[in-house]
């Protein structure tokens, strides 16, 4: 039996490093089938350790394009679809293996490798002391009447201890140079071009990986608001001891223009239920200030399946890590425009897609793969980096999100969720709903899968649906009333 019978792919991408002694969580996503036997149990193995999958044998219609599947007699190829979330743990060395491991009836086995992830020494601390602000702020392409203010806000601060890193995100060379100009020979500003398009949440990821080792406190800065004169100090006096504390925040628009004077209509805050938290984010990054060990925590950024915002993450490390504290009023104004991201999502359509299922199954495939499962990987990789310091009540919440794919008693507990609003808790506008249609869809298709070959049966689709075929649907309709 020839190890290259083995047919094993990866489809999601791995994190390309990992800081040594710092673990994680990791998405996995592919197709794995033996040429010529049936395999009888599948595990993913990370290092020495091995793991379950979420799920195998899933039927991939999507690999049969333009081909017969009676060349697929038994389905070995159609059915060859898994994925599973994966803690790896704090390691030392130079890299872990990522593998799938197929064991057959007679008890042979056979490995076949996914993938490796480098492992580097972690960067050297710095000294702190002082008290400095490292303010990160991401540009792409700015408008540059808007980044004028931003930045003259900046300047006018009343607290004096900041410096701000800027990580451009490739924008043209003419933008680029704009932006130099105006920041120009300020030593409190350090401006940094990345040599190709990250996307917001990894520039982010290297704004803050860029900001001096010596500062203390870390703030968010995106290119396009207004912070108003005491935003950095208000914050700094109401952190305390928590990890993290955040404002509120007034809407309005690129001239102005009140639109909302507070974020908070229609919807309640929320900064101390961790589940609620992770269904649905309630922190606005450039609302924040954090200490720097949550930072050291949060990178590298998880990879997840979703769309992922690096604010969101990094409010549920600060949530899982300690306490966060909210001030309630605003202290910046955010500004809405055509050109900002997240009118862009707000008014999106879905992407077009395979032809979706009516009745029960509508959405669910979606809702599954880019809902729930992203905030399991956040939920696993919170537990293994926040390991010593997250406190076993929200410890005990996170696993029982977790199960709710597998577990009865813990998706009636998410499902019961939205009856919350009845006494006044709608900080998450009843979307647990959506990702328990989710969840719904991942047992019916357990279920279906089973029959899928069968004459007669219409083949279930357990492909990766597009990345904006789920939208949080109340979410998206509070956001957009303005």
């Amino acid at each position: 039996m020839s190890a290259s019978d083995l047919v094993a792919r990866l489809e999601s991408p791995l994190p390309a490093t990992l800081p040594q002694g710092r673990g994680t969580a990791v998405f996995v996503y592919g197709t794995c089938f033996h040429r010529r036997r049936a395999i009888a149990e599948l595990a993913l193995r990370v290092g020495d350790r091995e793991h379950s999958p979420g799920a195998w044998r899933m039927p991939r219609p999507d690999l049969f394009h333009g081909r017969d599947p009676a060349g697929d007699p038994d389905g070995r190829c159609f059915r060859s679809g898994f994925w599973g979330t994966l803690p790896v743990p704090a390691q030392h060395g130079a890299e872990v293996e990522l593998a799938v491991v197929a064991r057959f009836a007679d008890g042979a086995e056979q490995v076949a490798p996914l993938g490796r992830i480098a492992l580097e020494p972690p960067p050297p601390a710095g000294v702190r002391g002082g008290g400095l602000i490292a303010v990160c702020m991401a540009t792409f392409e700015p408008d540059m009447a808007l980044l004028r203010t931003q930045v003259a806000s900046l300047r006018a601060q009343t607290d004096r201890r900041w410096t701000c890193v800027v990580s451009d995100d490739c924008s043209a060379p003419e933008r680029f140079a704009a932006i130099a100009a105006l920041v120009g020979d300020d030593p409190r500003f350090s401006l940094s071009r990345s040599g190709q398009r990250l996307g917001f949440y990894r520039n982010f990821e290297r704004a803050l990986s860029l900001a001096p080792r010596e500062a203390e406190l870390v703030a968010l800065c995106d290119q396009d608001d207004r912070w108003y004169p005491e935003k950095l100090l208000v914050l700094r006096r109401a952190l305390g001891g928590a990890a993290m504390a955040y404002s509120d925040q007034r809407l309005v628009d690129a001239g102005g223009r009140v639109l909302r004077d507070t974020l908070w209509r229609g919807r309640t805050n929320n900064h101390t239920d961790i589940v609620s938290l992770l269904v649905a984010n309630s922190v606005t990054g450039a609302a924040a200030l954090f200490r720097r060990d949550v930072v050291e925590l949060a990178l590298p950024f998880p990879e997840t399946p979703g769309l992922p915002f690096h604010d969101h993450w990094l409010g549920l490390v600060a949530l899982a890590a300690g306490d966060v504290a909210y001030v309630d009023r605003p202290l910046y104004d955010y500004v809405q425009h055509r050109g900002a991201f997240f009118g862009a999502v707000t008014h999106a359509a879905p992407e077009p897609g395979p032809r979706r299922r009516a009745g029960l199954l509508r959405g669910g495939r979606a809702a599954y793969f880019r809902g729930y499962l992203p905030r399991v990987v956040l939920a696993e990789a919170l537990l293994v980096r926040c390991a010593e310091r997250i406190a076993p009540r929200k410890r005990r919440a996170l696993l029982r999100f977790a199960a709710a794919e597998r577990s009865p008693l813990a998706c009636a507990w998410l499902a019961a969720r939205p009856l919350r609003a009845l006494a006044g808790r709608n900080e998450t506008l009843g979307s647990e709903s959506e990702l328990v249609r989710g969840i719904a869809w991942r047992c019916l298709a357990g279920v279906l899968a089973r029959g899928a070959r069968r004459p007669g049966r219409r083949p279930l689709d357990a492909s990766m649906p597009g990345v904006l075929d789920f939208q949080q649907r109340r979410l998206r309709r509070w956001r957009a009333d303005v």
